[in-house]
Order: structure tokens, then C-alpha cells, then sequence
């Protein structure tokens, strides 16, 4: 076994990941795809702490007294918001990027413990329309599977303008995982490379958007909530602009974000962390007035009950999670440690997403991978974890001594760092200090 000489000193700027991929590039000629987000390290939701209650705030009995959950999502101008039981939604990813199964298992997850999930490029499948109570239509520019008659089955519409692994840029679906049946849905030739649009072919900006806003409004007599999406770069200016524009509820997602494929280059260097754009929203809202008014949804890097409580402090009213929900469905399982070993991966390391040959049957077309894939039990374990997500949450607002999750505000945090008090917008933990405010 040969040990490193201490002697050798790895350069900061040209460290082994750095001259590998280098190296990766000159013999291949082609850039790195792959699925998930971001995976620098960035200021996130772990540099935040919640003031609990001691002497100076009263904190609620443990669970004999009650902490509300549910929130409504589109009353600004839908006759039928969504009502939803718990804060926490699934985000959109399509069938294609994931198979039916997975769809399936998610709209079954979602429906248990009354939240909605999000159809994602590519269409409604009826298994994901079967099983999902509430299900959101997202309206995409590609518009790959846009059908009238399923916009009118949905529960909500979400009209994608951007992702937070990719703000400015198209999805991207690898020959391999087109199928004949998810070339169908997408009319598109099988086994052929697909890119998605990166922007709407029927608008330029918030005014166009307006127009077409009204229009759906109209194809669906005025009863579903309209959300609009946007990967969070500018964000002050994008939820003013939607706002504007006519969303009911705004989506923004950080760069923490997941996605099924593409360019490693766009996910690590496009985008803002979440938690420097949840400030930015909130701003936006509050002086147009509209701040709980207009929802703000916020999605990018959810784990925990805590980064759920923590985002509805900064003013969220909900939050989207999707790279959470499918590890939630057995994605990088240890059970499947032999066949990631033998894809050149392993369980924990897996972001191959774009290659269709998961061995957890989740971001698969293969329908042998997928059988791998229990639909039921998939959605028994995303119940699970959705209703874990929730009593964390409400256990650390009873310790601020909140009623209802949306109860909680920015001063129930501080920081533990300088570079999160200032994107937060919340003091230094121990100090009253908050960089950059006037």
C-alpha cells in the first residue's frame, strides 16, 4: 500500500476533483452532466439558531398544546385555493426524469398527509393524477405533454420560469430515458438527446406574461391558484415583477435545488443560496403589500423539520421539497450498495440521474430497474417523512412559543456566521448586529 509523502502539499485551486475533471474534459470533449444540486458548501439554514423560549418568552406544553399546521395556498384570486394539512409540498419533477413508479409513489406520499404534489416537465400521468389529491400542473417552456383537458384536471397551475439548479437554462432528458412512451407524451422521436427550452416561447416579459396568465385563468374558469416559478438569482426583482404579472403564490428555488440532468457547471456556479433569497422575496412582497397575501413557497435543499421552520421564519409560507423526497423513496438507498458500487458509484455518492439505470428504480425507465420500486411502500416511506418533517417543525415553534408554524418570524433566529446574518437578514448570534443593515 503506498501512504502520501507528508512531504506533498495539494494545491487549494488545483486539487485532486479539480485535475481529475480537467483531465475528464481533455480526453472526453464534453462537459459533465448530472442530476442533484449544488454540492459546494453554502450558507445554509444549519447557520441559523432558533431563540427558544426561557424566561423572556413562553414556550407551549410539549404536545398537549396546539400547534397548527395547515396553510392555503391561491386565495388571491382562485375560487378554489388549495387547503393543505401540512406547510411542506413535493416539487415538480417529471415522468421521464423519474418513472411512473416514482410518480405514483409520490402523489400516493403527499395525498396521506394532505399536501399536494407537482406533475414536472413532461405531462400528467393518469397514475400521478390517481393518487395525488392535490396535484399542481406545471406549465413549462418546452411545453412537452401541455394538455388542455389536464390543466383542467389539476388542482393548481405553476408556470416554470426558472429552477434553482439551472435559473436561465432548459432540462435536459437523455436519449436513454425516452421511451416510447415518454416520447409519446412529449412527441418526440425515441432514443434521442432532449433539451428543453429556457424560455417561453409566447412571451417576453412580465406583461406578455400577464396576458397568458389571464388566458389560463380563463381555460380553467378562474378555479385553480396560478403560481409562478423562479430560480432564485434576482430575486427582489422576479417576485415583484410575478406579483405584477398575477401569481397568486410565488415559487422560488434556491440553488440548492435538485434536477434530474444537467451541466455541473450551471448547477455549482448559477443561482443564489436559498437562504440569501427568501429575505429578498419577503422584501419584495411586504412593499407591494401582499406579504401573506401572495404566498411564497420556497424550495432548495429541505431537509429537516428545522430548515422547514426556519425558511416559514424568514416569511415563507410553505416549502417544496424534491431531491429529499426521492431519498425519501429509497434513492441511494445501502440496500442498493453492490449496484451503485458496480456503476462506478456508491450509496450516497449517486447522481447519475441522467444515465436511466438507477438501481432504485426511481430516476429509471428501464421497467426492469423500476419493479425495484414499490409504489406503495415508496409512498408509505414519503408519508413518513413528511409527517417527521412536521412534528420537528412544530416541536421547535412550541419552544418559541408559537400556536402555528406560520406564526414564526425572523426574530426567533440569529446567525452563527457573518456571511448568514447578512443574507438572512438576523443578527449575530450573541450581538444585536446585522451586516449590511442600515
Amino acid at each position: 500500500m503506498n501512504t502520501p509523502n507528508p512531504a506533498l502539499r495539494e494545491s487549494a485551486t488545483f486539487d485532486r476533483g479539480v485535475i481529475s475533471e480537467i483531465q475528464r474534459a481533455a480526453e472526453t470533449g464534453i462537459y459533465d452532466i448530472r442530476g442533484w444540486g449544488a454540492k459546494r458548501k453554502l450558507p445554509h439554514f444549519d447557520d441559523l439558531l432558533f431563540l427558544g423560549a426561557s424566561m423572556s418568552r413562553y414556550p407551549l406544553e410539549g404536545y398537549r398544546e396546539k400547534c397548527d399546521t395547515d396553510v392555503v395556498l391561491g386565495d388571491r384570486n382562485a375560487k378554489f385555493p388549495l387547503h393543505l394539512d401540512i406547510p411542506i409540498t413535493v416539487a415538480g419533477m417529471s415522468f421521464g426524469a423519474l418513472s411512473g413508479q416514482a410518480k405514483e409513489a409520490l402523489g400516493r406520499g403527499a395525498s396521506e398527509v394532505g399536501t399536494s404534489t407537482t406533475t414536472g416537465d413532461g405531462g400528467m400521468t393518469p397514475e400521478e393524477r390517481g393518487q395525488s389529491k392535490n396535484l399542481v400542473y406545471q406549465y413549462l417552456p418546452s411545453r412537452y405533454g401541455m394538455n388542455p383537458d389536464d390543466l383542467r384536471k389539476a388542482d393548481a397551475i405553476e408556470i416554470v420560469l426558472g429552477q434553482g439548479a439551472k435559473p436561465g437554462g432548459g432540462g435536459m432528458l437523455l436519449g436513454q430515458k425516452i421511451t416510447e412512451r415518454v416520447a409519446g407524451m412529449r412527441t418526440l422521436p425515441m432514443g434521442v438527446d432532449q433539451r428543453s427550452a429556457c424560455r417561453h416561447p409566447d412571451w417576453t416579459g412580465p406583461d406578455d406574461l400577464a396576458i397568458k396568465i389571464i388566458e389560463l385563468r380563463e381555460i380553467t374558469n378562474w378555479e385553480k391558484p396560478i403560481y409562478i416559478k423562479v430560480g432564485a438569482t434576482r430575486t427582489y426583482y422576479d417576485v415583484k415583477l410575478a406579483v405584477k404579472a398575477g401569481a397568486d403564490v410565488v415559487v422560488v428555488d434556491g440553488m440548492q435545488g435538485g434536477t434530474a440532468a444537467t451541466q455541473d457547471v450551471f448547477i455549482e456556479h448559477v443561482g443564489i443560496p436559498t437562504l440569501a433569497a427568501i429575505p429578498q422575496a419577503v422584501q419584495a412582497l411586504q412593499e407591494l403589500g401582499v406579504h401573506r397575501k401572495v404566498q411564497l413557497i420556497v424550495s432548495g435543499g429541505i431537509r429537516s423539520g428545522a430548515d422547514v421552520a426556519k425558511a416559514m421564519a424568514l416569511g415563507a409560507d410553505a416549502v417544496a421539497i424534491g431531491t429529499a423526497a426521492l431519498i425519501a423513496l429509497g434513492d441511494n438507498s445501502p440496500r442498493y450498495a453492490k449496484h451503485y458500487e458496480e456503476l462506478g458509484s456508491a450509496a450516497g455518492f449517486y447522481d447519475d440521474f441522467q444515465a436511466g439505470k438507477d438501481p432504485a428504480g426511481i430516476t429509471t425507465q428501464d421497467p426492469e430497474l423500476s419493479k425495484n420500486l414499490d409504489p406503495v411502500e415508496g409512498g408509505r416511506r414519503l408519508a413518513n417523512y413528511l409527517r417527521v418533517l412536521t412534528m420537528e417543525a412544530q416541536t421547535l415553534a412550541r419552544a418559541c412559543g408559537k400556536s402555528h408554524l406560520r406564526n414564526l418570524e425572523p426574530e426567533d433566529l440569529v446567525a452563527l456566521t457573518v456571511e448568514a446574518s447578512a443574507m438572512a437578514r438576523v443578527p449575530l448570534a450573541g450581538t444585536t448586529w446585522i451586516p449590511g443593515a442600515l
